[in-house]
């Protein structure tokens, strides 16, 4: 619903097994496992430690993932992120100083062909579809 507020693990919580829900979710604590949020959205705060594979609506990291993301929509690497695993989205931004490594595959939701390929990356490990990724300017 607008204007609710995300359900939130704290700082001091963790949690080792599966994460369900059906609304927004904002981890600032340990998670440990899976995480599904197919029709919402999913922070990883500045100071998670998450690993766990995650599947969600949307997916913002600020912080540090080990798992692979499955998103229906988008996910953002922020600033001083750290991701280890593997992305399939629509879409990917990802800003300065995010670090990640793994594939990315983008299935846009646009009907283009141009995406038939994304699952073998060149040689820099990225593979996208034209205006599917956004990296952050210098």
């Amino acid at each position: 619903m607008p204007g609710e507020a995300a359900a939130t693990i704290g700082k001091s919580v963790q949690i080792r097994g599966e994460v369900k829900g059906q609304e927004d979710l904002v981890i600032e604590g340990l998670v440990e496992g899976t995480i599904t949020l197919s029709d919402n959205r999913l922070t990883i705060g500045a100071n998670a430690r998450v690993t766990a594979n995650v599947a969600a609506k949307d997916v913002v990291v600020q912080g540090v993932l080990n798992g692979d993301i499955h998103a229906a929509g988008r996910v953002e690497l922020r600033s001083g992120s750290h991701v280890n695993g593997d992305i399939r989205a629509a879409r990917l931004s990802v800003e300065d100083n995010a670090i990640f490594s793994g594939k990315v595959e983008l299935d846009g939701t646009g009907g283009t062909a141009e995406g038939k390929g994304a699952g073998h990356p060149p040689s820099g490990g990225v593979s996208t579809q034209p205006s599917g990724v956004v990296f952050g300017a210098n």
